[in-house]
């Protein structure tokens, strides 16, 4: 049974679900990993999702203000052996519903084009790719997506 439940960023799943996330893409982005880690902490992130099936622990993701009415979505991550069960949209369209419920207009998140899966996965769920924004301006390996969630 799969279980979605909203939480904090101290939420010990999710914080554990994050260290693989971390050691993932340390591994992928290579030299350019700490310039991007400083953007990942989630010490100003306070909606988290945690996903369980069977009471395990299998992903997460999250949304932190960006501005007036825009959430920036964090730190998706869906266990490499439970990947293909659409786990990751599920996580997405929770996101996107609270949120919604929060009164934020829309949602932007940024990618790398290390993470083919990721762009797809956005795409998929009605992102568009959007001009770099904030501190990915200028960064030639982001992709910076944006949607509207208004009803």
């Amino acid at each position: 049974m799969t279980q979605v439940i909203r939480t904090s960023a101290e939420n010990p799943d999710f914080l554990a679900l994050i260290e693989k996330l971390n050691e993932d893409i340390e591994v992928r982005d290579g030299a350019e990993h700490s310039f991007y880690a400083q953007f990942n902490k989630t010490d100003s992130i306070k909606y988290a999702i945690v996903v369980y099936e069977n009471q395990k622990a299998i992903g997460c993701g999250a949304f932190k203000v960006y501005k007036d009415q825009v959430a920036e979505i964090k730190r998706m991550y869906v266990n490499p052996e439970d990947r293909g069960k659409g786990i990751a949209s599920k996580i997405l369209k929770e996101l996107e519903s609270w949120a919604r419920e929060a009164n934020f207009k829309s949602c932007i998140l940024e990618t790398g084009k290390k993470y083919p899966e990721a762009i797809a996965l956005y795409k998929k769920n009605g992102f568009a790719i959007t001009a770099n924004y904030g501190q990915y301006e200028g960064i030639e390996d982001s992709i910076c997506f944006s949607k509207s969630i208004l009803k």
